[in-house]
């Protein structure tokens, strides 16, 4: 085990690395020859420790004009714009800058001592979240999958932010026990029947608050890249004009849950079950201008985190 100095060079190395090399975490782990989750563990000490301090200054006249504009367009309870100096053509900067903002917000609805029990969707704003969460420590939080997950492996899987999520704060993680979509309805209906799956979804309609980020659906985007659709319900969502989903569920331009088969074959936390909870969805990029507009137009999200290029776009396509 490394004490003292050592141990802080190596985090200070570690940190370097993601931080100024700009790094992923893997390619870390790869150079320094630790896994990827004392990695994660390591830039979470920097930060805890004071090695590394991330300052983001969201609060600008142009950005807070931009969040009223949207809270009172959708009637929403909190909208936080985060600056963008200039957009980048992978989104990268925007999800970091929005993810950021997601951790702040977990870290002050996840302090105290009553035991809350939090819904996580999935999405790499998401897991820029769980990235940037550090000083939140509380072994009464419990994370819950509100949908299925992924056939590979995925840092922005539900599952995958959720255990480290419950890694981080001391908390706990409960998974949901399916694939994020079925073969079929029916396929669905058997999967929904298992006692294990039954038993999560019920913590997961009584959580008091949800996390979700929202899915393009379009050529190019994660949803159709990931290998998760056949050919013939990608066509039903083109066919369709869906735009865009928001844990497992997909929308139409208008904010209209859509009449396809594929909302039935999706084991996941429905937006008409989510009455009770406060629900923040976090987006990235101008290209989720639809897709988010979509969502938001549904009616069932009480809190907006998103970036300054999204908010203009979503403004002027209203």
């Amino acid at each position: 085990m490394l004490t003292g100095k050592r141990q802080d060079d190596e985090i200070v190395q570690a940190a370097w690395l993601y931080y100024v090399g700009n790094l992923s975490q893997q390619q870390v782990s790869d150079r320094l020859g630790i896994s990827r989750f004392k990695v994660n563990r390591m830039l979470a000490d920097a930060r805890e420790q004071g090695l590394v301090r991330i300052s983001l200054e969201h609060r600008t006249s142009e950005t807070l004009l931009l969040a009223d504009r949207l809270a009172e367009a959708f009637g929403l309870a909190e909208v936080q714009v985060a600056p963008v100096p200039a957009p980048t053509a992978d989104h990268d900067y925007e999800r970091t800058a929005v993810g950021i903002l997601a951790a702040t917000y977990l870290a002050r609805i996840g302090s105290g001592d009553k035991p809350r029990v939090i819904g996580v969707g999935w999405g790499r704003t998401l897991s820029a979240m769980a990235d940037n969460l550090s000083g939140l420590v509380n072994r009464n939080l419990t994370f819950v999958s509100l949908m299925g997950s992924v056939t590979h492996a995925s840092r922005t899987a539900p599952g995958d932010v959720c255990i480290r999520l419950a890694s981080q704060t001391g908390g706990r993680a409960m998974l949901l026990p399916a694939p994020f979509v079925a073969d079929s309805e029916e396929a669905c209906v058997t999967i929904l029947e298992q006692r294990l799956v039954r038993e999560t979804l019920t913590v997961a309609r009584n959580a008091s608050h949800a996390l979700m980020s929202v899915g393009e659906c379009r050529d190019g985007a994660i949803l159709f890249e990931a290998g998760l659709f056949s050919p013939a319900q990608i066509a039903e969502l083109r066919r369709n004009s869906v735009v865009g989903d928001c844990c497992g569920v997909f929308f139409t331009a208008d904010g209209a849950v859509a009449d396809i088969p594929l909302n039935r074959c999706t084991p996941c936390v429905k937006p008409s079950e989510m009455g009770e909870m406060d629900v923040l969805i976090t987006a990235a990029g101008a290209t989720k201008a639809a897709a988010t507009l979509a969502v938001l137009r549904a009616g069932f999200v009480n809190r907006l985190l998103i970036d300054e290029t999204l908010a203009r776009a979503i403004l002027e396509e209203m």
